[in-house]
């Protein structure tokens, strides 16, 4: 077919418009993770010299024999390319565009839209939902989104856009809350900012309990949305109770246990700001103050010093270890913690317990609690095992994804 007769040949057209990504290589015999799925690539697979690439870059992958495998975004690190396609095709808005909207269809089937009792939930989970280093949370009409890498960061205004065309949500705020996530891969310092809309805060709705959320000041994207199952599940037990929430935030946990008719309720942070927004929100569902008691303190200064009587324990502190590294100390973290917990809590008492950490996975937990429990000899059983939400989906190739570990422990 001749270009000069104004009809441009299939294969040319198809050059013209094929987006250009630069080629990582594998090393022989270093292939077999990505074909099972796995969407990190680590440094110590790749042939290619990559002294010239830039971080945040799309990149394509071929195993030694150049096969494509998949296309992701390029960072100079232990983990060089995050999968965000399988399959070869452009990255452009039409990719973001089938991502949301699959994304989105899951949270359907969980019951999460459209529903009146639940406003809240978690749009993209990362790896989960084929997106390394994407997080958005939706609130109402807002999305939060944050960002773990450069290539996802570059990516944000498209994102953004995407989002606010998404049929299913309104979405008339996206607020980019990356600064930390980003300063901690040590990029250079990203303010948060406002792509569309102003709004600051939200009060959400989470079966039926009230959430005043604000994501400039709070922590993460504002709530934490992974445990509301589990609040679901401690609202079984409360009844009738005295709870003692811990690492409380804005009182997740603490209002479920008011809702479902908890005699009196303990709410402990160190931070001022969390204690503040716990008040509001015992005030936004009405209830009864006099059965709630906010405390700023250390925690472990708290359970040291307070005698055992306290029916339910809520344990979900912060992430103790971030790294590999820190695996250590947060094992000691962890223990005595839990110890200090089964020690002070009444004969016939139940003990929700958690670990963020994703170094620490569930039978390293399990043990760690074991071990909190033998130096308190007292006899202990476990009554549920949980994890986060469904609208934080695990990949079945990237088990790392399920960070969020806890048990039910019954101390007689």
């Amino acid at each position: 077919m001749l270009i000069g007769s104004g009809i441009v040949s299939k294969p040319i057209f198809a050059l013209i418009n094929e987006q250009m990504y630069r080629k990582i290589i594998l090393k022989p015999q270093k292939d077999r993770s990505v074909l099972n799925f796995h969407p990190w690539v680590f440094s110590g697979a790749i042939q290619t010299d990559v002294k010239s690439f830039t971080d945040g870059e799309l990149v394509e992958v071929y195993n030694h024999a150049g096969n494509y495998l998949a296309t992701g975004h390029f960072r100079h690190g232990t983990i060089m390319v995050r999968i965000i396609s399988f399959k070869k095709q452009t990255i452009d808005a039409t990719f973001w565009k089938e991502k949301f909207q699959k994304a989105l269809a899951l949270r359907k089937v969980l019951g999460l839209l459209n529903n009146p009792e639940i406003n809240t939930f978690r749009l993209i989970h990362g790896e989960g939902d084929g997106l390394p280093g994407l997080i958005i949370d939706i609130y109402d009409d807002v999305a939060v989104v944050q960002t773990h890498s450069e290539g996802m960061h570059l990516a944000i205004d498209t994102i953004s856009s995407e989002l606010q065309q998404l049929e299913g949500l309104n979405i008339t705020t996206v607020y980019d809350k990356s600064s930390e996530t980003l300063s901690k891969k040590g990029m250079p310092p990203i303010p948060n900012s406002f792509l569309a809309g102003s709004k600051t805060n939200q009060v959400v709705n989470e079966n039926g309990v009230k959430f005043y959320v604000n994501w400039e000041e709070g922590q993460k994207t504002g709530f934490f949305l992974d445990q509301r199952m589990n609040r679901q599940l401690l609202a079984t037990y409360a009844k009738g109770k005295r709870v003692l929430n811990t690492f409380c935030y804005s009182g997740g946990f603490s209002m479920y246990a008011l809702q479902a008719g908890a005699s009196h309720v303990d709410s402990v942070d160190s931070s001022k700001k969390a204690i503040e927004w716990i008040s509001q929100n015992v005030a936004l569902n009405g209830f009864d103050v006099g059965k709630h008691s906010a405390w700023c303190e250390d925690v472990f200064d708290f359970l040291g010093k307070n005698d055992a009587v306290h029916d339910i324990i809520v344990l979900d502190p912060p992430a103790f270890a971030k790294h590999l590294s820190s695996v250590d100390r947060a094992t000691i973290g962890y223990r005595n913690l839990n110890q200090e917990a089964i020690r002070r809590i009444k004969p016939g008492g139940l003990i929700f317990t958690f670990s963020c950490s994703q170094a620490i996975d569930k039978t390293l937990f399990r043990k760690i609690v074991f071990m909190a429990a033998a130096k308190t000899g007292r006899n202990v059983t476990i009554l549920h095992q949980m994890t986060q939400g469904p609208d934080h989906p695990v990949s079945l190739y990237h088990p790392e994804g399920e960070y969020l570990k806890g048990l039910v422990l019954r101390v007689d």
